[in-house]
């Protein structure tokens, strides 16, 4: 017996990416069309930009999800993405252009890419190959099952400890710096840790640590000041955006700047916002209104209902991603799922956490709305395997209950025989 995979597709995870990513192209536009008018431009050659972006993206979903999900399950496969990962991140770092304080990008021609984007998604598939590979040795050894013999590598057999590659991958993208994708790959890491099947003492003892060190650092820096802090290495680029975590307005022509018009912005829209396409603060007050902070822009003009329905259809999406991981039975699918929606979800919370300053700003885009094909290619190829992964649960389940359906009435036939 054979299942065509088209029969299994899971709506309710394809809908809402569809619409998610349709109007990710009309605020694309509602975000861009002015200042391209205003330099004389196209207005629709970022739409059409970020449109190319997403047949390129549902090409992608459509040959990921036709792929057998042992693809994935190949350390090979894992190895070499992780090591050219690495490549990808010592070339943004030291062989790039920089761009707003910042050396992340690789521009190859008209095309340009972030490999720290792509990282997300490795992570979360390095730790979901290593966790669900111990699953009965953590059941024995709880932690102890997680860890190899020693934390600094003395041999190439060491280097293949997933936390050293988590290290090496994470410090990579902070040195960049981009504190707001290494933010979301560690607090990614953090769930896939507690989904791993260790005590939950040891989860607990890690959010801890984390919750305390990020207080003794804003301590730090509210005792030191942010102009003393900025001349720590790496630290510059950062240093303006915690100065507006503490008082937006006491600098409004620099540091403050961004924060402060997000919420001018938020403010502008009410309830019922005021129209498509009639922001005030896009037109050359909010910077990055087409990126980091497009959600300020979505409220000012949709206004809060109908920015809390867009944020309605993507914590549906969310939570429908990870009943797939809930709902399977291989450990390596669910961590896979959890950590996906897990990972989508964490990026929700930093870039809705810096638009409304209860974070400092790290420059995360908000998922499909925001300009930015790498992003919404990441997202796409995600949601693929997600959606490979729900196709390939139901058709073994499907598989197991006709085989047992087959062994009833194969006992059934041999009693009325006998």
């Amino acid at each position: 017996m054979k299942i065509d995979k088209k029969h299994l597709l899971n709506y309710s995870i394809l809908i809402p990416y569809l619409v998610l990513s349709v109007l990710g192209l009309i605020v694309v536009y509602s975000t861009t069309s002015v200042s391209l008018i205003k330099f004389g431009l196209n207005p629709f050659s970022s739409v059409l930009n970020q449109g190319a972006f997403w047949l390129v993206s549902l090409f992608a979903i459509t040959f990921i999800y036709r792929l057998k999900l042992n693809f994935l399950k190949n350390k090979h496969v894992l190895t070499a993405a992780l090591l050219v990962e690495v490549v990808l991140l010592v070339v943004a770092k030291f062989f790039s252009e920089e761009i707003n304080g910042a050396n992340g990008w690789i521009s190859l021609g008209p095309i340009t890419f972030q490999p720290a984007e792509y990282l997300k998604l490795i992570m979360v598939w390095l730790l979901a190959f290593t966790f669900s590979r111990r699953q009965t040795d953590i059941e024995t050894y709880d932690y102890q099952a997680l860890t190899r013999r020693r934390w600094y590598p003395r041999s190439l057999d060491d280097l293949k400890d997933w936390r050293v590659y988590s290290a090496i991958m994470v410090g990579l993208v902070v040195i960049q710096p981009d504190l707001g994708n290494a933010s979301i790959i560690v607090l990614s890491g953090v769930i896939m840790f507690a989904l791993s099947g260790v005590g939950y003492r040891w989860y607990t003892a890690l959010m801890g640590v984390i919750v305390a060190v990020s207080t003794i650092f804003l301590s730090i820096i509210g005792v030191v000041g942010v102009k003393t802090m900025s001349k720590v290495p790496v630290f510059g680029y950062v240093a303006k955006r915690f100065a507006a975590f503490f008082n937006p307005f006491k600098d409004l022509a620099d540091s403050g700047l961004q924060l402060a018009h997000s919420y001018y912005a938020m403010s502008n829209g009410g309830w019922f916002g005021r129209g498509l396409g009639n922001s005030i603060e896009k037109n050359g007050y909010l910077p990055e209104a087409t990126t980091d902070f497009v959600f300020s822009v979505v409220i000012e003009e949709l206004g809060l209902i109908g920015a809390g329905l867009i944020l309605a259809l993507v914590f549906f999406l969310i939570l429908r991603i990870m009943l797939v991981g809930i709902k399977a039975k291989n450990p390596f699918n669910s961590m896979m799922a959890l950590g996906i929606g897990g990972m989508l979800l964490m990026q929700v919370f930093v870039n809705i956490g810096g638009i409304s300053g209860l974070i400092p700003s790290t420059g995360v885009t908000f998922p499909f709305l925001s300009q930015g094909g790498n992003s919404l290619l990441l997202l796409s190829v995600a949601i693929g395997i997600v959606l490979n992964i729900d196709a390939n649960e139901k058709r073994e389940e499907i598989y197991k209950e006709a085989t047992e359906e087959i062994r009833r009435a194969e006992t059934q036939e041999f009693k009325v025989i006998s």
